[in-house]
């Protein structure tokens, strides 16, 4: 992104969660610890099923004496009822602000160019009473500001900034390999630790219960991360999102999401992956990108008679 530009993200939801009740509550159901959070401090984190599943995922950041939760807006609703489910008694109250707040992103060299940053994911700084904080996910991503609509206008210009579409934005995250958009695709389909969230600094093994934390941690001590979501590249033609992809006879991956940013499910398989090649997918013909943060021992799919790779897609799944 361009130092002097601010993309505003418009398909960003915000709640606010407070109370007495309020650290606890968090502590006990989000898959990172919530001791991390505090005014220089911010952190992703999923909320995940019994099974370890991933249900959101969000980002975490104190305001005054509660958290903002900066979810995508489309779930944001899902969000807050379940949120809400898992309040029983305790003394907690959670509000949505989507209406009244808003998330602009902004360059990394932006952030440390602005008094009091440091060059810390998930650092936190409080320009005008707002925080903007440098993404815990990766520095590549920028900083991201939240504010109060009436007020974003104004800071943005004092701040030196020009307001962007939200594209430029998405478009850097897509080539980074972190899915933003349209993770709703993910739901009750692929474990939490599958969509690289140890790596994306979003699960903190030594913090104890949450809920999904038992298959979560079994996966990670035994070794049994066998899939992990990584981006496509279409180079031509169209996917779609529930499709099997099959080397040969051997289903190594599904299509989750297809659209503007699509991502797949693959699995290790038992010979070195080559990220070079192109693979045909009925009409059409696509790459698997590997994100350069993503550290993969990758084992490599057969070779066909031809010694090229094939992906195709099969028009009935069996799951």
């Amino acid at each position: 992104m361009n130092i002097n530009s601010a993309c505003i993200l418009e398909d960003r939801g915000i709640l606010f969660i407070d109370g007495v009740d309020a650290k606890d509550f968090l502590q006990n159901i989000i898959t990172n610890d919530i001791n991390k959070v505090n005014d220089h401090n911010s952190c992703f984190a999923s909320l995940l099923n019994p099974q370890g599943k991933f249900l959101f995922e969000f980002l975490v950041i104190q305001h005054k004496k509660g958290y903002f939760i900066d979810c995508e807006k489309n779930q944001i609703n899902e969000l807050f009822k379940q949120l809400s489910l898992y309040k029983l008694r305790s003394s907690v109250q959670i509000l949505n602000l989507s209406n009244e707040f808003v998330v602009a992103a902004l360059s990394y060299e932006k952030f440390k160019s602005m008094e009091g940053s440091k060059d810390q994911l998930g650092f936190t700084l409080k320009y005008r009473e707002d925080p903007i904080l440098l993404d815990p996910r990766n520095k590549k991503l920028g900083a991201r500001l939240v504010i109060n609509l009436e007020k974003l206008y104004l800071s943005l210009k004092k701040l030196d900034l020009k307001s962007t579409k939200q594209e430029e934005y998405y478009n850097l995250s897509f080539e980074l390999g972190i899915a933003q958009q349209n993770t709703d695709k993910l739901k009750n389909k692929i474990f939490g630790i599958e969509c690289n969230f140890d790596e994306l600094n979003a699960i903190d093994f030594k913090k104890g219960c949450y809920i999904g934390q038992e298959n979560t941690s079994r996966i990670k001590l035994k070794n049994k991360l066998t899939k992990r979501l990584l981006p496509i590249k279409v180079i031509e033609g169209d996917i779609s999102a529930g499709q099997s992809i099959f080397i040969e006879k051997t289903e190594i991956g599904k299509v989750l999401i297809d659209k503007n940013y699509p991502f797949a499910v693959i699995k290790h398989t038992s010979e070195k992956f080559n990220f070079d090649l192109i693979f045909k997918i009925n009409n059409a013909t696509i790459r698997i990108i590997k994100p350069k943060w993503l550290n993969l021992n990758w084992q490599n799919p057969k070779k066909s008679k031809q010694g090229c790779f094939y992906l195709i897609i099969s028009k009935k799944s069996k799951h």
